[in-house]
């Protein structure tokens, strides 16, 4: 069996829900949510590294709590960039020589169930590249260029997929992607963007409605319906 590494990583600087704290050390059912994220890969036997990306100033914050859970897997904390893509690439040297494939995963996507987890380790290590996702089902327009305010056109639904994570990569094809997005300068919104730019295909794995990323209150409040339901 190949080697999996996790980069569980922050959105640029960890952005605040109002508060003081980054969302990610926000609880959640009592619970921290960073903790809750890190417990879902934790409890999967093919992973066997685990990085953390957290907003600067938050090492010893994330240190504690890694202690008090007893993560055993983490391998490494560091401090995340401006940008979501320079925290990760933070994580993926960290994570360098530990792991043959790497899942990467946002740190307030807590709710990620078990078989999204498996179902991108199993297409990513076939595949070399794979991203979980849900169908989308809301209608999708498009906003003109040159009228701003108005839609110039709608995307037909079929064939549309709203993107989640993990994403998971053979180390050496993020690795590559990465590399090339920085030589380029070029800014992707996810790993999959970094990696279509090599040509690879992507495979897609059944996400979840569950696996909602904790970005706003009301996401929040979501969230704690969902934990409540089981």
């Amino acid at each position: 069996m190949p080697e999996v590494g996790v980069v569980i990583a922050a959105g640029g600087r960890g952005k605040r829900m109002g508060g003081t704290l980054p969302k990610q050390f926000l609880r959640l059912g009592g619970i921290p949510v960073l903790q809750r994220t890190v417990a879902a890969f934790h409890a999967i036997r093919d992973v066997r590294t685990i990085i953390l990306v957290v907003p600067p100033g938050h090492v010893a914050r994330t240190r504690t709590l890694v202690r008090r859970a007893g993560f055993t897997k983490v391998a490494g904390i560091v401090s995340g960039g401006t940008e979501r893509q320079d925290s990760v690439w933070s994580g993926l040297q960290a994570c360098r020589g530990r792991a043959d494939l790497v899942l990467v995963h946002d740190a307030v996507r807590p709710l990620v169930e078990r078989r999204v987890i498996v179902g991108v380790i199993r297409a990513a290590g076939r595949y070399g590249a794979a991203v979980a996702a849900v169908r989308t089902t809301d209608t999708i327009k498009v906003e003109a260029q040159r009228r701003p305010g108005y839609f110039s056109h709608t995307l037909p639904r079929e064939g549309l997929w709203s993107v989640q994570t993990p994403q998971g990569f053979r180390f050496d094809i993020l690795w590559r992607a990465h590399r090339k997005a920085h030589k380029d300068g070029f800014a992707g919104t996810d790993e999959a963007s970094l990696v279509e730019r090599l040509g690879i295909p992507v495979r897609i794995v059944p996400g979840s409605e569950r696996n909602i990323k904790i970005t706003t209150p009301e996401d929040r409040r979501l969230a704690k319906s969902l934990l409540k339901r089981g």
